[in-house]
């Protein structure tokens, strides 16, 4: 199948999409000829030596088709770019119920934060800073009895990719060096806003933060988001109004504190990771994954920053 051609797909029917593979090469192009690719990850020994020369990013459209370039198959930490998917698992099962204990403001604060917790008395600003993302994984945790194996089981059925799986590595360097966080889920529990023993929800938190993947499986695990709600084979994982939801929420809170300066240049959803990655979503077209572990001082990836502002800039594709 080539790359332009009607897509019509688990009820979704779009018009003609472009000729990613161009536009993919030429971004390539580009970020090689940029100097600077920011650090990586250092605070998380497993991570502190990638190098930050890799690129790779693909492109999925809403039919499965992927395009992409560079080190687009190459598995990466995910990190947080996984609260995207463990956000819309817990909405999928608890409905508006679970905003009863997350927000869905930006934060304006590291990622990290302890002061604004304490301010908004245990009830996280939103999904994706670390205190929301683990009261994310605690409330699937709970609903699930395994969040982590329940995270993957998803991420393996959307990309395909049967052998995609935690690095126990990457998870065992977290949790030597997980002290904020636990003071962050014990702060929560002070607040009965953690229902689970604080020791398992930090294990399933920091397997769920190591999980492996590549460009290409991000990029299609993500497709849901891009069809409204609906998965791969055909069934609903969340309905249009809850996938608007969380899309809404990663354009305004899913890169830390610079979602304000990302919208403004790429003007998609996006999740990033600290370990390089970052998604977006074109709704109703396609999603797109990018990869470069140096970061920018927010931690987000550089060169994956200015990839996806090209590639909005050379498709004009934007939720704007």
């Amino acid at each position: 199948m080539g790359p332009e051609h009607a897509i019509a797909h688990a009820g979704v029917s779009t018009t003609v999409a472009p000729a990613f593979q161009p536009v993919l090469d030429q971004i390539a192009a580009d970020i090689a000829a940029r100097p600077g690719r920011g650090r990586p990850a250092d605070y998380i020994p497993a991570l502190a030596e990638a190098d930050t020369r890799r690129f790779g990013m693909a492109v999925a459209e809403l039919d499965g088709t992927v395009y992409g370039v560079g080190d687009w198959r190459r598995p990466f930490s995910a990190q947080s770019i996984t609260k995207a998917f463990t956000l819309a698992l817990t909405l999928s099962l608890e409905g508006e119920a679970l905003w009863e204990h997350v927000g869905r403001e930006p934060s304006g604060n590291p990622f990290n934060s302890l002061v604004q917790l304490e301010y908004e008395h245990g009830i996280p600003r939103n999904p994706f800073i670390n205190a929301g993302a683990l009261v994310v994984t605690d409330r699937l945790h709970t609903l699930t009895g395994d969040a982590s194996g329940t995270l993957r089981a998803f991420l393996r059925a959307e990309s395909g990719n049967a052998a995609l799986d935690f690095d126990e590595d990457v998870a065992a360097s977290e949790a030597a060096h997980g002290d904020r966080n636990a003071a962050l889920a014990h702060f929560m529990a002070s607040y009965r806003n953690v229902g689970n023993p604080v020791g398992d929800l930090l294990e399933q938190y920091f397997r769920q933060c190591s999980l492996e993947a590549s460009c290409a499986d991000l990029a299609l695990a993500a497709g849901f988001l891009a069809r409204h709600g609906v998965r791969a084979d055909g069934s609903a994982l969340l309905s249009r109004s809850e996938a608007k939801q969380v899309n809404a929420v990663m354009l305004t809170c899913g890169t830390y504190d610079a979602a304000g300066d990302f919208a403004y240049r790429v003007g998609l959803p996006g999740k990033s990771g600290v370990g390089g990655g970052i998604i977006a979503v074109v709704p109703g077209r396609c999603t797109l994954c990018v990869w470069s572990p140096g970061l920018d001082e927010r931690g987000n990836s550089v060169a994956g920053v200015a990839a996806l502002d090209r590639f909005t800039t050379l498709t004009g594709l934007s939720v704007f």
